[in-house]
């Protein structure tokens, strides 16, 4: 017997009273079992939006899908393959994500990413975005799958459940430093810290690709001195040296879990824009008023 897979699936269907059975029929025509349900409301008029978690046998494909809810009158339609997690209850979700913000806020992107299935690459090149003001910051989480009004309701509400936190850090003020600082070291196109000679972070740029790219920018920063504020010393360094060569914007890219690049920027005072999309995190802060 082939193993059962598991598909998230959403689809449009029009807003009626019956409306759900059709489509429940095809599943079990076609020996497909429904194993949650969710309703949500729909941005196409005289439609909702209907989630699933089914399960199929090992053969079927995001088309085999598509076709299913079309011939129950769905549209709009999109399959993504999930584990056993996408059966977890949904406000239990929502409890852990707020719980882990609390715990550990500089993770607020990743969590948001997978909270929503934001970390699943398109597979047709288009993608709706969900943007979340935090701080200073903008967070961009990315999908082919649009997100629901309710969804991107729950979005603002973590996203100012993070802004509460970061405002009370920064009453509390920074942490002590310790009584010896590196020394900062200025290139053409690079920023160092040095500490009794050695390397401790180094920070760096070159220009776009075009006149209308933004300027690429390197950080690395020895792992025994992070989490003391190097990273939001050398950011802001470097950031105020490309505005001085031309740059007009930059941008970091991470893996999609670091949790060093969001306090780094809300601490550098910079207004960036992070994109989440599969396992990259992107962050391209605007140069141009700055003063160098």
């Amino acid at each position: 017997m082939l193993e059962p897979m598991l598909w998230r699936v959403r689809t449009n269907l029009p807003d009626r009273p019956g409306k759900l059975a059709p489509l429940a029929s095809e599943c079990g025509a076609a020996g497909v079992n429904i194993n949650a349900v969710h309703v949500f409301e729909s941005t196409v008029p005289d439609t909702v939006t209907i989630e699933l978690v089914i399960r199929t046998p090992d053969e079927w494909r995001a088309d085999d899908i598509v076709a299913l809810a079309s011939r129950a009158s769905g549209s709009s339609t999109v399959a993504h393959r999930v584990d056993h997690h996408a059966l977890d209850d949904q406000a239990t979700r929502y409890v852990r994500a707020a719980q882990q913000i609390l715990d550990h806020p500089s993770s607020f992107p990743d969590v948001v990413a997978h909270l929503f299935d934001a970390d699943v690459e398109p597979s047709h090149g288009s993608e709706d975005v969900l943007e979340l003001q935090v701080a200073n910051a903008v967070i961009q989480v990315r999908r082919e799958t649009p997100f629901t009004p309710a969804e991107r309701k729950r979005g603002v509400a973590l996203a100012d459940l993070f802004t509460d936190i970061h405002e009370r850090e920064v009453q509390a003020g920074p942490a002590d430093a310790g009584p010896t600082e590196p020394t900062q070291v200025s290139g053409d196109a690079e920023v160092s810290l040095l500490l009794a000679g050695r390397v401790v972070g180094r920070a760096s740029f070159k220009q776009g690709a075009t006149e209308a790219d933004p300027w690429p920018v390197d950080m690395w920063i020895d792992p025994s001195w992070q989490r003391r504020g190097l990273g939001t010393r050398l950011l802001g360094a470097i950031a105020r040296k490309a505005r001085g060569a031309g740059a007009d914007e930059i941008v970091l890219t991470a893996p999609a879990d670091s949790q060093a690049v969001l306090p780094m920027v809300l601490s550098a005072g910079l207004r960036g824009r992070i994109r989440m999309a599969g396992e990259t995190l992107s962050v391209r802060i605007s140069v141009a008023e700055l003063r160098v």
